[in-house]
């Protein structure tokens, strides 16, 4: 597979990635913190870094919104319910190691 494919392929995999993440809004960040270790924060995140790692300005804002198809705070007030003490103590539990 020449270079070129595999770029379009890995992009369209992100893009069906995010499909899937916009069909289960019910599917909370934490929950995906507490299991696999990456939420769509850090989606946004990493976005970002390698826009500016190319040369692109993108904000944090701007990935949010590329990621959660809305503004963060419009998505947090439709979809994101509060974290329970277990949610909330699983991921102290899981969190890296300074």
């Amino acid at each position: 597979m020449d270079k070129q494919t595999q770029t379009e392929i890995e992009a369209a995999a992100f893009r069906r990635l995010l499909q899937h993440l916009d069909s289960r809004k019910d599917v909370q960040n934490i929950d995906m913190m507490n299991l696999a270790g990456f939420c769509r924060n850090c989606l946004s995140k990493w976005y970002r870094a390698e826009a500016e790692q190319r040369g692109h300005e993108l904000s944090y804002d701007d990935a949010r919104n590329l990621v959660y198809g809305m503004p963060y705070s419009e998505y947090k007030a439709k979809y994101q319910r509060e974290a329970s003490a277990e949610q909330l103590a699983a991921f102290e539990q899981n969190k890296p190691k300074d």
